[in-house]
């Protein structure tokens, strides 16, 4: 077996971890995470939200399966790095085009093997998610440890307009068109249309720099707030076009940046999590059923309410707003960070973890069909043009 070459790993605390080079030969800096999922590193590696950010592997065989053309999230991985235990010496799946490796090496994607990512995790959820950088060029910790410390971090940083698309395209409804939704791409990934389609909604997918006015130029009958990489307090442009989707009762649904976005719209703060939520175990409490699900996460940020302080159970009662009353409508059961909202008085609602998650589980699926049902109770008079122009006077009223 061929001897790799050594990389070194460099948080910003001067802890430093050996390896050697996986993927590409190089340098990276970003900020590192740690991901628990057992499965879906394809997704994960393409998933836009993860841009600028160093992902490590808590699992410890990563590359299995090897990777396919199907499986990814966007057309390109946006992990700035990559970390992991033992890579696969063979990836082995009948669905399988090529090795992972190969994947990382022919996108640049520089990486490290052979790390302790357990005593890097652990250090990580004491110590908080931090900037790191990953070199197997420069063996020398404290000239890399220079260099982590004059890389951006991920507050301040916004990235959403890095990951969007250029130009807008549609993914059809699958069967019996009902609903036409216009989807802002702050980082979407290619299972949320797809989860639409099959309920028979049409998605234009639009830039992030869209306007509310190009946006119902598609003849949506819904808005829909992607998730996305970034710090959520610098989107100002989304968060006015959301206020003012709000104030024509324009049916509104946002995933994960675009809860977030949603949550500043209606007067709410954000801030940043310790280490985040990363991974597809985590335990989040419907409260409109009871039921307790089983769900995909990948956020660094969150929304703050009134009365919810640093791990404190967050109050189930109806939150004055600029728009009406608003409940949080979901919470994580480790931790009580806030991971819904549901509008009483207008037709919106958000979840900050991935009920689209193509690896992981399907508990939350259902919230394609509660946006359905949404659009549905605010559809009839906009399945004609003329319903259409109909609901936009009333809205410029």
């Amino acid at each position: 077996m061929t001897k790799r070459r050594p990389a070194i790993l460099v948080l910003e605390d001067g802890r430093t971890f050996p390896g050697e080079a996986y993927g590409s030969v190089g340098e990276t800096f970003g900020e590192a995470v740690f991901n628990t999922g057992m499965t879906g590193y394809q997704e994960t590696l393409t998933d836009p939200s993860y841009h600028r950010q160093v992902v490590v592997q808590t699992a410890p065989h990563i590359g299995n399966t090897g990777v396919n053309g199907e499986d990814d999230e966007s057309g390109r991985i946006w992990v700035a790095g990559y970390v992991v235990r033992d890579p696969a010496r063979i990836g082995s799946n009948w669905r399988a085009t090529g090795s992972l490796e190969d994947r990382l090496a022919t996108e640049g994607v520089v990486g490290i093997s052979g790390v302790d990512t357990r005593a890097l995790t652990r250090h990580l959820r004491e110590r908080g998610a931090m900037r790191v950088g990953i070199s197997s060029v420069d063996n020398d910790p404290q000239s890399l440890l220079a260099r982590v410390r004059q890389a951006p971090q991920m507050v301040g940083a916004d990235l959403s307009a890095e990951v969007s698309t250029a130009e807008p395209y549609v993914v059809e409804a699958l069967g019996e068109h009902r609903f036409t939704v216009a989807a802002l791409d702050l980082g979407i990934k290619r299972n949320v249309p797809r989860r639409l389609a099959t309920r028979g909604v049409t998605t234009h997918v639009l830039p992030a720099s869209s306007s509310i006015e190009q946006l119902l130029a598609t003849g949506a009958d819904a808005i829909f707030l992607s998730p996305g990489p970034g710090d959520p307090a610098t989107a100002d442009g989304p968060v006015a076009l959301a206020r003012e989707a709000l104030r024509r009762q324009v049916p509104l649904f946002g995933i994960c940046f675009g809860s977030q976005i949603l949550g500043r719209a209606l007067g709410f703060g954000t801030y940043k999590l310790g280490y985040g939520h990363r991974g597809i175990n985590q335990p989040v409490l419907d409260r409109s059923t009871g039921k307790v699900e089983v769900t995909s996460h990948n956020h660094g940020f969150a929304v703050r309410v009134p009365g919810a302080g640093s791990g404190a159970v967050v109050p189930d009662q109806v939150i004055d707003t600029d728009f009406g009353g608003v409940r949080v409508s979901h919470v994580c059961l480790n931790d009580n960070v806030v991971e819904g909202l549901r509008a009483v008085d207008v037709p919106a609602f958000t979840v900050q973890y991935h009920p689209e998650a193509a690896a992981g589980p399907h508990d939350a699926d259902y919230l394609f069909d509660r946006f359905a049902e949404l659009i549905e109770g605010r559809a009839p008079d906009r399945q004609t043009s003329e319903g259409r122009a109909l609901s936009k006077g009333r809205s410029n009223a």
